[in-house]
């Protein structure tokens, strides 16, 4: 009987609790908040001169996130060694979850060397990724160039994955370039490993070279797992613009961003872009922050 009387009370509590669930906070039970990122090349002309202001000023436009670019353990950070740098980001408020690496050396040798420099770096960082931001010509003349850059691809990111990091590949238009039935693009897609190797999209090349991201989502689900939204100026295609003032559909891109797999929203402002530079980064940030995520 005690049992008993233990457990209708028991229950009974157990009822009233969930009884005050629903007066609990509701952020308590809310998605994550996108994140609005950058990619650092967007003030490549500013942060050589004052690294820490620059960061500063990124945080103050409202992002939360960075991606870096150009490491390498000699010049290290604009001067600043990971730790360094890892400290400035985190005195704003910054994380950086991703960083564009060099990696032709890589790519045409196999050689590690200075890969493992980078998964040391990024690791310090905090990064998730390591991202490979270009291809060199002499990589890519060829259908078969593309297969054994796909299989450096899944050899660096098994050491990417060994160390606690994974690897992404970042487009720009030439691997769209038609081989026959198909592209750079598709076999890097069909021939690397998923659980190794994912995408960062960048959704300008995509639309300029003439491609659709709906349509590469669709055919390759959940492998776009970051993108740089990034403009293009309504006349001239060449150009970028403030996002949401170019002729990219970015509302019906981000609407399929859980197909794409999206975790990651860097703005960039790259091709041929003299703006003033810290007031359209923040132009585009709040069109992200107030439109998109």
């Amino acid at each position: 009987m005690n049992s008993r009387r233990s457990f209708i009370k028991q229950t009974g509590l157990f009822v009233a609790g969930a009884a005050l669930l629903p007066s609990l906070p509701a952020l308590a039970f809310a998605k994550p908040k996108k994140v609005a990122g950058l990619q650092l090349y967007s003030l490549r002309d500013l942060l050589p001169k004052d690294v820490k202001g620059v960061i500063k000023a990124v945080a103050e436009a409202g992002y939360g996130e960075v991606e870096t670019y150009g490491y390498s353990k000699r010049d290290k950070f604009w001067g600043l060694d990971p730790k360094a740098f890892g400290d400035l980001l985190k005195q704003h408020g910054l994380r950086a979850p991703s960083g564009h690496y060099d990696m032709d050396g890589f790519i045409g040798t196999g050689n590690s060397d200075v890969l493992k420099t980078y998964i040391e770096a990024a690791n310090i960082l905090g990064s998730e990724y390591i991202t490979i931001p270009y291809l060199g010509d002499h990589l890519r003349k060829d259908l078969d160039g593309f297969k054994k850059v796909a299989a450096r691809l899944n050899e660096a990111g098994s050491l990417c994955k060994a160390a606690g990091l994974k690897l992404a590949y970042h487009n720009h238009d030439f691997e769209f370039k038609k081989f026959g039935e198909t592209t750079g693009y598709e076999v890097m897609l069909n021939e690397t490993d998923k659980k190794l190797v994912d995408f960062e999209m960048d959704l300008y090349w995509v639309v300029r070279s003439g491609n659709d991201p709906l349509k590469l989502f669709a055919a390759h689900p959940k492998r776009f797992t970051m993108w740089h939204v990034k403009d293009m100026d309504k006349t001239n295609h060449g150009l970028n613009t403030e996002v949401g003032k170019g002729a990219i559909d970015f509302k019906a891109i981000f609407a399929q961003a859980k197909q794409s797999g999206a975790k990651h929203f860097f703005v960039e402002h790259e091709t041929n872009y003299q703006p003033n530079e810290l007031a359209s980064i923040k132009t585009s940030c709040e069109y992200l922050k107030a439109n998109l995520l």
